[in-house]
């Protein structure tokens, strides 16, 4: 048992959320490079570039530059698991992203700085502020002439109706981007541009090195010293507790498209964001709503469909069940029944995800991503009527009872 939990507290599930073209599939990118997922960051702009980025698998994707439906991504990072889901930004498919956020535990939200607070990241901060889903702002694109830090803090507090907590802060913006001042450590990042750096190839100042880095950055640093002084001063100290119950944002400044500021984001998401939680489930019998609550401990397994892709392989009519584990643990020849309707299915080619490309699982735990094909034809029906009926009720409700937890799917028995 004390492995079980061990492996279900490694876990961190998270969405990154998005106004279109505000840099969240680049970040995404990074976080896949830095945790060493990857070897190579593609790209998202050039339709012609040699590499594309990781998550945008789809042809339309590649052609457009954009995210149409959402990604699954696990990696490891610090002894921890972590499943990363890269979400669409553009309203057109805000539907995909509806429903990834009733399977995370926690949400990255992008914020380009020359823009703030956009229309679609309103909406999407509306969702998770009814869900209360702990929320880590990073302001992207300092590189770029962009608003002033303080008046981006202002606007994020004001539309997430939370205060914000300032962990890193930069020195300057645009042509005079110094870098960032990280207070959890006490030191500055200095920025260099380039795609191709890595974060132990920027150097660090401590900030007990005042005079070097009053010289060196001259009107940029008192400026900075100034406005950050006043931000920590106007903010609270950081609560994990109110920011796990989505009452608090820890904010981060940086540049995803030079690699810089994304390694304290990558930690953040391991020291900050919760492992796991607990999930409620309704079943109504002899229309009587029974109510639940899940534990990820629980030794029985659970798992909620949250969404389903057809034709995710060119050369197969396939469809895709992607199952959130809940609770317990998954191993292979296991017979599961699915709660609404009490049929039975084992699911057969359950496999993680990187992007496009498919890992067999052997195990997974409460907070992991899996998929699984259907072939036979009344479960492939049975699974895609819930979730179509799950995002139509979340749709038509406006998000007001997290419904999409109505179904699991539990553990009959021991396959012999």
């Amino acid at each position: 048992m004390t492995s079980f939990v061990h492996e279900v507290g490694r876990r961190r599930t998270f969405a990154i959320i998005s106004h279109p073209d505000a840099g969240k599939t680049t970040l995404t990118e990074k976080l896949l490079l830095f945790s060493g997922a990857i070897q190579i960051a593609g790209s998202v702009k050039a339709r012609k570039a040699t590499r594309h980025a990781t998550s945008d698998w789809m042809e339309i994707e590649k052609q457009r530059g954009i995210s149409v439906a959402s990604s699954v991504m696990q990696m490891l990072y610090r002894d921890h698991v972590i499943n990363l889901l890269d979400t669409p930004g553009h309203k057109d498919f805000s539907e995909d992203t509806y429903r990834v956020l009733t399977a995370v535990d926690s949400a990255l939200m992008v914020i380009d700085a020359a823009n703030g607070v956009e229309a679609q990241t309103r909406r999407l901060i509306e969702v998770c502020r009814q869900r209360d889903t702990p929320i880590i702002t990073f302001v992207n694109k300092m590189d770029r002439e962009v608003r002033d830090p303080l008046d981006i803090l202002d606007e994020v507090e004001r539309e997430l109706g939370m205060p914000c907590v300032p962990m890193t802060w930069p020195v300057g913006q645009g042509k005079t981007f110094g870098g960032i001042v990280n207070l959890r450590t006490n030191a500055m990042t200095v920025f260099e541009s380039g795609s191709e750096r890595l974060p132990q190839d920027f150097e660090a100042i401590p900030l007990s090195e005042q005079a070097k880095l009053s010289e060196r950055f001259a009107m940029e640093w008192q400026t900075a010293m100034d406005s950050m002084e006043l931000a920590t001063g106007a903010s609270p100290a950081f609560d994990k507790e109110a920011f796990l119950a989505g009452k608090q944002t820890p904010v981060f400044f940086g540049s995803g498209v030079n690699n810089f500021g994304v390694m304290e984001v990558l930690d953040a998401l391991v020291d900050l964001a919760p492992s796991p939680r607990p999930r409620i489930s309704h079943l109504t019998v002899n229309k009587q709503v029974q109510e639940k609550t899940i534990h990820p401990e629980d030794a029985g397994f659970s798992g909620v469909v949250f969404k389903v892709q057809a034709n995710m392989d060119a050369n197969h009519r396939d469809r895709i069940a992607f199952v959130r584990v809940a609770s317990g643990q998954y191993k292979p020849g296991m017979k599961l029944k699915v709660q609404r309707t009490a049929k039975e299915l084992r699911p057969t080619s359950v496999v993680t995800f990187l992007s496009q490309r498919r890992e067999a699982v052997d195990e997974a735990y409460a907070g992991d991503i899996t998929t699984g094909r259907h072939h036979h034809r009344w479960t492939c029906f049975a699974i895609y009527r819930f979730t179509f009926l799950c995002a139509r009720v979340v749709h038509d409700s406006d998000f007001e009872e997290p419904v999409a937890y109505q179904t699991t799917a539990t553990r009959l028995g021991p396959t012999w």
